[in-house]
């Protein structure tokens, strides 16, 4: 069924679908069943954790022979329904409305910021212009790659007035790999740049739900290379953070990293810098930039739904609410609505403001690599008349 009709969505633009089945040819051709059969530009893909990856490359080439097709393995999946774990999710942009020109990064280690810059630019300078149509970029990266910091930077660099947004590949709780699809095949140590053209008005969309507080941690041992904390304050980092956290070292966990984040200071702006694992020597991995010297604070969270709510609650330059909102959600911010219960909540929330895209490890929007925040592209009529 096509989740996202058009009565239920106002009209959507795009349009989805999603599959539950476990096999991947099976899910496909389910999914690509809901979607129009001519006019579409490029789709966006969604996997979850439970599908081959190979399995879903051919099956996407089986019954989607002639389309452009983007996309990544996920932590989870927003479907027009909300939150999902096994849905295969595609969103398809017609051409009415869409243009695109990409390119991969592959290998993504180590990111040369001149040559990833460089090649960002020509990307664009070679995507002819359409008058009176405007342009954003789509960046999604190997979540595992700890590239992302320095990715984002080049492409920010790079594209110039072209606004960047994205999320980190994922791979349910698992951290353990992770892919992103490009040219018809999956790809590990690799990043897609998608430039998008379209006559729709979009306003970007970001926030978290947390608040600093005046408790510091200062990062006296790391390796930055690798976002690998060893000690914080002078002590064993997962020593000291558990002891101003209140919690034994035994008993640190995601869900616990998730409710207990770690807040940096740029400018007047404040980034969550997630926690990944602890490590057997007690050191912590972090899920974006770390480095010696750097000044941590603790952050104590705000009420997870009613940001939620309120922060998606954007609207046009009529005040008309989106059609849809493009989402790169983090996997750490679900996992606390889990912890809380308020997954059904959530979703109705997601739901109602017609949120589209999938949980990430890492979420990337104006030149900085974030976690633990919503990052997202809302998408309205440009105030000629649309056909639907």
């Amino acid at each position: 069924m096509n989740i996202v009709d058009r009565e239920a969505a106002g009209a959507s633009i795009v349009s989805v679908g999603v599959s539950m089945s476990a096999d991947p040819d099976t899910a496909v051709s389910e999914a690509v069943s809901q979607l129009p059969d001519q006019g579409i530009c490029f789709i966006l893909v969604f996997v979850p954790e439970c599908l081959d990856t190979t399995g879903v490359a051919a099956a996407l080439e089986k019954h989607l022979p002639q389309t452009l097709a983007f996309g990544c393995t996920t932590g989870g999946q927003i479907t027009p329904q909300g939150y999902a774990d096994n849905a295969l999710m595609l969103v398809s942009f017609p051409r009415d409305h869409f243009r695109c020109s990409s390119t991969l990064f592959e290998p993504l280690k180590p990111v040369s910021i001149e040559q990833t810059a460089l090649a960002a630019q020509t990307l664009a300078q070679r995507f002819q212009t359409t008058a009176g149509w405007r342009r954003f970029a789509i960046t999604i990266a190997d979540g595992l790659s700890k590239q992302e910091d320095t990715l984002v930077a080049a492409l920010e660099a790079g594209l110039g007035d072209i606004p960047v947004f994205g999320g980190s590949a994922g791979h349910g709780l698992a951290f353990d790999v992770t892919y992103v699809l490009h040219g018809g095949a999956f790809h590990e140590d690799a990043a897609l740049l998608l430039i998008v053209e379209t006559d729709l008005l979009f306003e970007g969309v970001e926030f978290d739900h947390f608040m600093p507080t005046d408790r510091q941690l200062v990062v006296t041992a790391a390796r930055p290379e690798d976002r690998i904390v060893s000690e914080i304050n002078g002590a064993v980092a997962a020593e000291e953070y558990a002891r101003l956290i209140g919690y034994e070292v035994a008993d640190l966990s995601p869900r616990v990293f998730a409710e207990n984040p770690v807040l940096v200071r740029n400018l007047d702006n404040w980034h969550v810098r997630a926690i990944q694992e602890v490590l057997d020597d007690g050191a912590l991995t972090f899920l974006s930039a770390i480095e010696n010297g750097l000044v941590l604070t603790l952050a104590r969270g705000k009420e997870i739904i009613e940001t939620m709510d309120a922060e998606l609650t954007v609207t046009g330059p009529r005040g008309e609410a989106p059609h849809f909102v493009l989402g790169f959600d983090c996997v750490l911010r679900r996992l606390e609505i889990e912890q809380k219960q308020l997954g059904v909540e959530a979703s109705e929330v997601l739901r109602k403001r017609k949120v589209l895209g999938f949980n990430t490890y890492g979420e990337q929007h104006g030149g900085v690599h974030v976690n633990q925040t919503f990052v997202g592209i809302a998408f309205f009529s440009s105030g000629h008349k649309i056909d639907l």
